[in-house]
């Protein structure tokens, strides 16, 4: 009983380190958001042009910054396409990922059909200031309210856009 114990005080102070970390991490790789009001819209690559201020304006966005190029985004896309599918506002950013009509048919092969900017000189990425693939920032009326980066679970990701419609 005794090691039982001496185990799970491990562990709990295993996860508050984590816990810790993960939490530093994000807030030096946080983005730094152009001024929602002053950004132009962007076009889609199905040619749609949207508004950040005005996505966000009802409810909370996602915005999922990604490339076709990174490793954890293999993990995180099928993730975001599930939250999409299941009527969370979403746009994601694909960074220098190649011409649409290659961007398009990557997405296409993954079965991947959230909305999609193709940035592909990377000058949105920068715009934002965005330091690791991939990022998720969480927009609500127009103002940055929550980010992460890295992996994360789609539970960690309803949670953060509940958070911010409260």
């Amino acid at each position: 009983m005794m090691r039982l114990k001496k185990w799970a005080r491990e562990l709990a102070i295993f996860i508050v380190v984590l816990a810790a970390f993960s939490w530093g991490m994000d807030q030096w790789r946080k983005p730094q958001p152009p001024e929602i009001s002053h950004l132009p819209d962007i076009t889609l690559v199905n040619g749609q042009t949207v508004s950040l201020a005005a996505l966000s304006a009802e409810k909370p966005l996602l915005i999922y910054f990604w490339a076709t190029w990174c490793g954890v985004c293999k993990l995180t896309s099928p993730m975001v396409e599930e939250l999409h599918k299941d009527g969370v506002n979403v746009l994601s950013i694909a960074i220098r990922s190649g011409d649409d009509e290659r961007l398009m048919r990557g997405m296409a092969a993954k079965g991947l059909t959230f909305p999609v900017v193709n940035d592909q000189l990377g000058r949105l990425g920068a715009e934002w200031d965005i330091s690791a693939t991939p990022t998720f920032v969480i927009l609500n009326k127009g103002s940055m309210v929550s980010s992460t980066s890295g992996w994360s679970s789609r539970w960690g990701i309803k949670m953060r856009m509940w958070w911010a419609g409260v």
